[in-house]
């Protein structure tokens, strides 16, 4: 897994001399009008250490608002006199609202993903798009590209993204460099053959933007999927299932 900011760190350094009260953060600041400004203002003098707040959105919630920081959410009520973290539920429709928010924070648009980027490998027409953000040592990502092999007319985009350690980006600088990066790439995760180490000239700013565009978009563990319609799956799934999400996505 690769290692983020905690928000929930950074809070709780920024609070250490507030109130807290349990697990909710609380921190007391001034009482203002309630809207957007005072909320930006109260926080940010009071909470030095919080990330940068993007937006303040009113939620369905009557005095609570949402903030959010990045793909990071807090909420807080209409005086700023308190935040707290954690998922807003809605009851009625058992949708956890908060989740449902980041997933659309965090989503891909396929189209807009930079390929180039990527290792490329097709079967038959290839007509069939899909991502695969993938670690060289991750064992699920092996066992994902074992059953990537039995599916037809696929072009599969791999974003080498080492999480897992010095070894994986050392592979990973070997996989990109070599003259064949598709033929290193499978016989590494198919047949365990080693790459051939990367001359010391050889650049890896691809690999580093797609541990950028990986944490952009939450990716916390590999293997992940992205299908051309922009939906994303963690974790390794089957070659049904992944056959069966190359349709769905093809449908839209």
């Amino acid at each position: 897994m690769s290692k983020f900011v905690s928000l929930r760190r950074a809070l709780r350094h920024s609070v250490a001399s507030s109130l807290l009260v349990g697990a909710t953060t609380v921190a007391m600041v001034p009482a203002a009008q309630a809207d957007e400004a005072q909320i930006r203002k109260g926080l940010a003098e009071r909470l030095p250490k919080m990330p940068v707040i993007d937006e303040v959105t009113k939620t369905a919630i009557p005095g609570i608002y949402e903030v959010r920081m990045g793909v990071e959410i807090v909420y807080s009520d209409e005086q700023g006199l308190h935040i707290f973290q954690g998922s807003l539920i809605d009851t009625a429709k058992r949708i956890d609202l908060t989740k449902e928010r980041v997933e659309k924070l965090t989503a891909f648009d396929f189209k807009k993903l930079p390929l180039n980027d990527a290792i490329v490998w097709k079967t038959g027409t290839g007509a069939r798009k899909m991502v695969v953000f993938s670690d060289p040592n991750c064992g699920y990502c092996k066992r994902l590209e074992g059953d990537i092999q039995k599916l037809k007319n696929v072009t599969v985009y791999t974003f080498l993204v080492p999480v897992l350690g010095e070894d994986s980006a050392a592979k990973s600088r070997d996989i990109w460099c070599s003259k064949d990066r598709t033929g290193t790439w499978l016989n590494w995760m198919l047949q365990a053959k080693t790459p051939v180490k990367a001359a010391d000239s050889c650049t890896t700013t691809p690999v580093e933007r797609n541990m950028a565009l990986a944490r952009k978009h939450h990716v916390n563990g590999t293997p992940a999927l992205v299908f051309s319609d922009s939906t994303r799956v963690g974790g390794a799934i089957d070659a049904a299932e992944m056959e069966k999400r190359l349709v769905d996505s093809g449908k839209s």
